[in-house]
């Protein structure tokens, strides 16, 4: 015990060193963010004063948890929190997109507050997109602790890095995985348990292309795998449920999986 003691004395000096703000205070902010732009998502109506006046609350409240980082940023906090409120504007036309593709992909849905309010996709998507402007802006971990909260919430796990164009669909969300460096063309809608994941490689090639390239109209049904950063999914193709995948597939095609274990594919 004596030994254990003092190696966790030395674990929590070096935590110290680098005092990160709290998961619940940064998942709390992207929180906060979502529902000023989506007040459908958890029903808190604001009034044309506090609409305005909350926006500069926000860029504080990220102010507050960068400072808590400042020496690991490319630019001062206050440069950073501002860069980040210039991006919202695209942040929320891409999610109105998103919430758009989800209501007119899901016959289920009966109207976008039921979307925004209700489904664990748009939740996943909004969370990510938070945490992708915030990657671009070279914020270290505070991405990742977003989409891990998202994760947590939803069953949808996607990498804050990961490049997804809008009018992004996801049906029921459990289960699903985005690697890293996935890219996903505008118009794509995946159902549960999908992975767009890697082959196994080593780590020293963690900085190359390892995840797939989902072209635009693509529809992946629930169980699908696709790996590998040089498979790339052509545009306008189904992929059905549970096919697993690791080359690349000419636009406008279909993939089954047959009951013999060996997939079908229709080029079109």
């Amino acid at each position: 015990m004596h030994q254990l003691l003092e190696l966790l004395k030395q674990r929590h000096a070096a935590a110290g060193a680098v005092p990160y703000p709290s998961s619940e205070a940064v998942w709390q902010f992207c929180s906060d963010l979502i529902s000023w732009m989506f007040p459908e998502h958890n029903g808190r109506v604001l009034d044309d004063a506090a609409i305005e006046q909350y926006a500069v609350r926000l860029e504080t409240q990220l102010n507050d948890l960068l400072q808590h980082i400042s020496a690991q940023l490319p630019e001062a906090p206050p440069a950073v929190s501002r860069q980040f409120m210039e991006m919202v504007p695209g942040i929320y036309g891409d999610l109105t997109k998103d919430a758009e593709a989800i209501f007119q992909g899901d016959p289920a849905a009966t109207c976008l507050y039921e979307v925004i309010r209700a489904y664990p996709g748009f939740s996943a998507i909004a969370a990510y997109r938070v945490a992708h402007a915030l990657h671009l802006l070279e914020v270290p971990l505070l991405p990742r602790v977003i989409t891990e909260y998202a994760h947590a919430r939803t069953g949808v796990d996607i990498h804050p890095a990961a490049e997804i164009a809008p009018y992004f669909c996801i049906d029921h969300g459990t289960g699903i995985v985005i690697g890293e460096t996935t890219v996903i063309g505008p118009h794509v809608k995946i159902y549960q348990g999908v992975t767009l994941g890697a082959l196994s490689i080593d780590k020293s090639m963690a900085r190359a292309k390892r995840h797939p390239t989902i072209e635009e109209g693509v529809v992946i049904y629930a169980g699908a795998t696709i790996l590998g950063g040089d498979t790339i999914i052509g545009h306008h193709s189904v992929i059905g449920g549970n096919v697993w995948l690791i080359k690349s597939v000419d636009p406008h095609s279909r993939i089954y999986y047959k009951a013999d274990g060996s997939i079908k594919v229709i080029e079109q």
